[in-house]
């Protein structure tokens, strides 16, 4: 059966529809964002249960993303500038939306097909994207324009799935393995589960605005030592204090923003993991929030999907350029061996180096973004997390958000101080350069060229 059809299953789920009396206009069947919300939410969760590593889950976000914005563009030329032909190593498509192409059906099916493309259980996206697909034909999209629709939509996931098979990820996956070294200085694998590091060849993606990965070096930490009283003791005894003198909305913010996808837990000798949403994943619902809270329609909708999600690509890229630079010992690792050997952080510490940290530099890049197209004043209700067993928390503007974001590491001990302040310029730095390079704006984009 050929990928452009829709399934038998939708066929079968559609004809309990049809029997109902369907309205003569369906240009209002898909208004605002709330089927790309349903969307991206199962790619969150399709991303948790299939464990990808934050900036892996980045990478799915962006292209799935990608693929439906360039529909949405291609349907309003007037007000939305297409990405590919800005974004690094990329060509414009030049489309064309058919007469009989309904354009936000045909970028929801971009944005399905994509997703599907760039994880392991296709199942677990395909079987809502066969219920979505069969809600939509039950309201009156006609069938030739629905398969026209889906068809158009999954030929522009196949150009945007072109361009991503050259950002070198699947031959990353063949790469080396991170080596651990004798030395007292850097990063090793941390309990319960002493994993080997995460994506030590991340800085080896193509980028999609940054010059390259080592664009935006963070400021070093102090220099390590060993002896008390020294600059880099006094760090480690800064994140050994925070604990020992936690207060309950310290602990709060560091649970609410944990998002590690590999924790570990421990019952005698019975280790599980316990699956987890990632930062990315977080702040992709806080940009389906913020759409929500602002009323965008669908086309705005899959903009800041678009623009949130390339500026975590770019985050993360840019962050673990630094994090295998320096491969600086985390605070964990430190604190056992030179202050406290029965010391645990509040959080489990993730598997990778310390500095910058990743949730600090994605947090502050992701804001800016957000703040660009909704301001600072919007107040956001953040039920991210509600899924994963954790209340709501309200703000007052992504400042604040990106802020308590940084800090959470710091309190759950996972990250020093350095860690955090010099990962909020690296993220703010990411998250200008790439409102500066590329742009959704038609006339902006024409000014620059």
């Amino acid at each position: 059966m050929s990928t452009f059809r829709i399934t038998s299953l939708v066929l079968v789920l559609i004809s309990a529809f049809t029997a109902c009396q369907k309205p003569k206009d369906y240009s209002e069947v898909i208004s605002d964002g709330y089927y790309f919300h349903r969307a991206q939410t199962r790619v969150t969760e399709v991303i948790i249960h299939d464990i990808f590593s934050p900036p892996v889950a980045a990478r799915i976000y962006s292209y799935a993303s990608l693929a439906a914005y360039e529909v949405a563009a291609a349907s309003d030329p007037a007000n939305y500038a297409p990405l590919l032909g800005q974004l690094n190593g990329s060509e414009p498509l030049n489309l064309t939306i058919p007469k009989d192409v309904y354009p936000p059906l045909a970028a929801l099916a971009a944005y399905y097909h994509m997703g599907t493309a760039l994880i392991f259980s296709e199942e677990m996206m395909n079987t809502q994207r066969d219920k979505v697909f069969a809600e939509l034909m039950g309201k009156g999209i006609p069938e030739e324009v629905f398969e026209a629709s889906v068809k158009f939509g999954q030929e522009v996931a196949e150009k945007v799935k072109d361009y991503s098979k050259k950002d070198n990820y699947h031959q990353s996956r063949s790469f080396p393995k991170y080596t651990v070294v004798n030395d007292p200085t850097t990063w090793q694998p941390t309990p319960p589960a002493y994993m080997e590091a995460i994506e030590p060849h991340w800085n080896k993606i193509r980028t999609f605005a940054l010059d390259s990965a080592a664009q935006f070096k963070a400021g070093a930490p102090p220099a390590f030592s060993a002896e008390p009283g020294s600059d880099f003791y006094d760090m480690a005894m800064e994140v050994y204090n925070a604990k020992a003198n936690m207060t309950d909305p310290q602990k709060e913010t560091a649970l609410f923003w944990d998002c590690n996808p590999y924790k570990m837990n421990v019952k005698g000798h019975v280790m599980f993991a316990e699956k987890k949403i990632t930062p990315g994943g977080h702040w992709m619902s806080i940009a389906s929030i913020a759409s929500k809270a602002a009323e965008e329609d669908w086309k705005g909708t899959v903009e800041a999907y678009a623009l949130t999600a390339v500026s975590l690509n770019e985050a993360f890229i840019s962050c673990w350029d630094e994090k295998y630079r320096s491969k600086l010992i985390r605070p964990e690792t430190y604190i056992n061996q030179y202050i406290d050997e029965e010391w645990v952080p509040l959080l489990q510490t993730p598997p990778f180096p310390e500095h910058t940290s990743g949730h600090s530099v994605a947090s502050t890049a992701a804001a800016y973004t957000l703040t660009q197209l909704f301001g600072d004043e919007i107040h956001i209700v953040d039920s991210s997390e509600v899924a994963y067993g954790l209340p709501i928390r309200e703000y007052d503007g992504f400042t604040q958000m990106y802020q308590e974001a940084a800090m959470s590491r710091f309190y759950g001990g996972i990250h020093y101080m350095p860690a955090i302040t010099e990962g909020i310029v690296q993220g703010r730095q990411v998250g200008e350069l790439v409102w500066q390079k590329i742009s959704t704006k038609p006339k902006q984009v024409a000014m620059s060229q």
